[in-house]
């Protein structure tokens, strides 16, 4: 078994430091908010009270974090992870960051003597539960070798991509191409619903067709239903969007990515951050009741 360190405990990283405990590894944990870590404590979990104090001892150092700057932060700053990491640890960043900032991460590690991973995840809440994520990876294969029994403990696939930053890229494109099938799920069932359509039908029918894709059932599902519990919050996929017209280079580069940005912009402007990205509907409803 093996010291591994988690470093942020919000919905993803709290169950994945499950997991890895569950599975009998030594699993020390930090957050921003000290008050996330009971749960894990009361598994055998130790908290520290910076990440570099959690790193010092630990063999793999996996972070999940909200952004590039709470990722630069956590791993660079006076008390960061990269400060405190013994030479053969490996760090591993499943954070969904931009690729320019994984690039200039895994520089930075490098300087150090650090063996590193990008390794974002695809899947929310349910999949970390279940622990079926599926990994992306970008970096060096042999590391990803060394790192895959741990990653398996969490996931269910884990993909290599390729050097540092294609990870990240590839993450980035899997979650626009869910939101952007979210937008336009939800500007149809708006236009249903408004033409007077019987909606849930109109949807039964389309699902039937090769036009319909898996994700689109349990998006459309949501919408019908009105359950907006957060799995992954309009917040989130916003900065995510946001990420991918910045890799781009331009929104006229990425001209229908830019447009489902937009629709999260205008939800999380609207009250609608904290709700499940699926909540965009309500934008459609109002404008077609």
């Amino acid at each position: 078994m093996s010291n591994v360190s988690v470093l942020g405990l919000g919905a993803m990283g709290s169950r994945m430091a499950s997991h890895l405990l569950k599975a009998g590894h030594s699993v020390t944990v930090w957050n921003r908010t000290p008050e996330a870590a009971a749960v894990l404590e009361a598994l055998r979990a130790i908290q520290a009270s910076t990440p570099k104090e959690a790193v010092i001892c630990a063999d793999f150092v996996i972070a999940m974090l909200r952004d590039d700057k709470a990722s630069r932060t956590v791993w660079l700053s006076s008390d960061g992870a990269l400060a405190g990491m013994k030479k053969n640890a490996i760090a591993i960043e499943s954070s969904t960051l931009t690729p320019g900032w994984t690039r200039e991460l895994g520089g930075a590690m490098s300087e150090r003597g650090i063996a590193f991973l990008e390794a974002p995840v695809a899947g929310s809440r349910p999949q970390a539960e279940a622990a079926k994520l599926i990994y992306f990876v970008g970096g060096v294969e042999s590391v990803l070798e060394q790192a895959e029994p741990i990653l398996k403990v969490l996931g269910e696939s884990i993909h290599y991509i390729g050097p540092v930053g294609s990870g990240a890229l590839v993450k980035l494109a899997t979650n626009a191409l869910m939101g952007v099938q979210v937008t336009a799920i939800a500007e149809l069932i708006g236009l249903l619903r408004g033409a007077g359509v019987d909606v849930a039908r109109a949807i039964q029918v389309i699902s039937g067709t090769a036009a319909w894709s898996p994700a689109a059932s349990n998006v459309s599902g949501s919408m019908l239903a009105g359950q907006f519990e957060p799995q992954f919050p309009v917040e989130l996929i916003e900065k995510d969007f946001g990420y991918v017209v910045e890799a781009a280079g331009s929104s006229a580069a990425v001209p229908t990515i830019a447009a489902a940005h937009g629709v999260f912009q205008r939800a999380k402007e609207n009250g609608l951050g904290d709700k499940n990205m699926t909540s965009v509907v309500l934008e459609f409803i109002e404008k077609h009741s």
